[in-house]
């Protein structure tokens, strides 16, 4: 792996209402199907030659979305728990609180960085794929960014956009 990009999914519809969707499916809003597309428009030029996602369907949507646009194979997208959101437990469904922390029944931080570190591992065995985009969420965002680079705090630091594409190798 030369490259790893990654893809927030679209605005989703418990997004919109600003709730925690977590684990808990929710749909694309049409700001977020055109988010995604955008995304895609712009990754045409990435040559991307091998799509990860989060098997949660507001990113597997995503993932569809981009792959139609640079002309990836929808069938060749990887589902991978490793991806999914952060538990957030009794919080699900719930308004948004900021800066959770380590909040009762929720995944800790420990864990969702324990799960980043997973990831990046399974990530560096795909040798044969030069440009990798993974689609996932905001805090498995984040956590692979404190992963790949600690100086970036996983707690306090910046969200990602939905839609958002971010370099992270």
């Amino acid at each position: 792996m030369q490259k790893l990009y990654f893809v927030r999914h679209g605005l989703s519809v418990m997004n919109q209402i600003g709730y925690f969707s977590g684990r808990t499916e929710t749909d694309l809003t049409n700001q977020g199907i055109k988010e995604a597309a955008e995304a895609g428009k712009i990754l045409k030029s990435y040559g991307i030659n091998l799509i990860i996602s989060s098997p949660l369907k507001r990113t597997v949507h995503t993932a569809q979305i981009i792959a139609q646009e640079i002309s990836y194979p929808i069938d060749d997208i990887v589902l991978n728990e490793l991806f999914i959101e952060r538990d957030f437990g009794p919080l699900e469904g719930e308004a948004y609180i900021p800066n959770l922390g380590n909040h009762p029944g929720v995944e800790t931080v420990e864990h969702i960085i324990k799960r980043a570190v997973k990831a990046l591992d399974y990530l560096n065995t795909l040798a044969d794929f030069d440009n990798i985009l993974v689609v996932s969420h905001g805090a498995m965002g984040r956590a692979l960014r404190h992963v790949i680079n600690k100086e970036i705090p996983y707690s306090n630091s910046p969200n990602f956009k939905n839609g958002q594409i971010v370099e992270l190798i």
